[in-house]
C-alpha cells in the first residue's frame, strides 16, 4: 500500500486516499499503518483507510448502482445457506446495471473467484432463477457470460462438469489477456482471475 501510493503520489503529484481492501474471510481485524523506525528514529508512519468485506453485511449494497459493490458481494459477510441467494443477487445487480458485456465478464470472474458455486448450487441457482418471472429470468439468463454459456454448451457434448470448467477457464484467459494488453499489474491479474502465476506469464508473452 505505502508502495502503490507512493507510485501514484511521484507521477500525479496529488494527494492519494489510500485504501485497503481485503477480501479474505479472516474476521480478524486488519492493521491500518506502516510504520518505518529504529531504535533512534522513526522514520515515517503512513496511514490508511481499511476496509474488511468480511465485516460488510451483504444485504446492504444489494440496492446499489455500483458495480463494484456486486462483484464485491462474494466477498462479504454471509454463511453457508446464503451463497446461492448471493450468487442470484449478484445476477439481479449486474442486470439492473445493464453493463455492457466487457465489463459483466470482468465483474463475474472477479465474483465467481471468491464465490465459485458447486454443482449442486449451482442447480439450486437454476430452480431459484426459473421461480423469478419471465422478463426477469430472460434479462439474467442474456448477460450470462460467454464463458459460462460455452461451458454449458460443450457440457452437453463432453459431460457437463468438465464442459464447463475447460469454457470457463478459457473465459478467465480470455479476459486476463485483455487485462494485461490494458496494463494492468499480472498480480492483480493473476488475483482477480485466479489464474496460476505461470499462466499469467504466458499470456502477457502473447500479448
Amino acid at each position: 500500500m505505502f508502495l502503490y501510493s507512493g507510485k501514484l503520489y511521484e507521477k500525479y503529484r496529488h494527494r492519494i486516499l489510500p485504501i485497503a481492501i481485503f477480501s479474505h474471510r479472516r474476521r480478524a481485524k486488519e492493521p491500518s499503518s506502516f510504520e518505518w523506525a529504529f531504535p533512534f528514529l522513526r522514520v515515517l508512519t503512513f496511514r490508511y483507510y481499511v476496509v474488511q468485506l468480511r465485516h460488510k453485511n451483504w444485504r446492504r449494497f444489494i440496492r446499489t448502482k455500483n458495480p463494484v459493490a456486486a462483484a464485491l458481494l462474494s466477498s462479504m459477510g454471509y454463511n453457508k445457506k446464503e451463497r446461492v441467494t448471493v450468487k442470484l443477487e449478484f445476477l439481479r445487480m449486474v442486470t439492473r446495471l445493464e453493463l455492457d458485456p466487457a465489463r459483466m465478464k470482468l465483474l463475474t470472474v472477479f465474483f465467481e473467484t471468491y464465490l465459485p458455486l458447486t454443482e449442486a448450487e449451482n442447480k439450486q441457482l437454476a430452480k431459484k432463477i426459473e421461480q423469478t418471472d419471465l422478463k426477469k429470468e430472460a434479462a439474467i439468463m442474456e448477460w450470462l457470460t460467454s464463458w459460462e454459456r460455452k461451458g454449458m454448451e460443450k457440457g452437453l457434448e463432453e459431460g457437463l462438469e468438465k464442459g464447463i470448467e475447460a469454457g470457463v477457464l478459457k473465459g478467465k484467459e480470455e479476459i486476463a489477456a485483455k487485462m494485461l494488453a490494458k496494463g494492468l499489474d499480472p498480480a492483480m491479474v493473476e488475483e482477480m482471475t485466479g489464474l496460476p502465476a505461470k499462466r499469467i506469464d504466458e499470456l502477457k508473452a502473447t500479448v
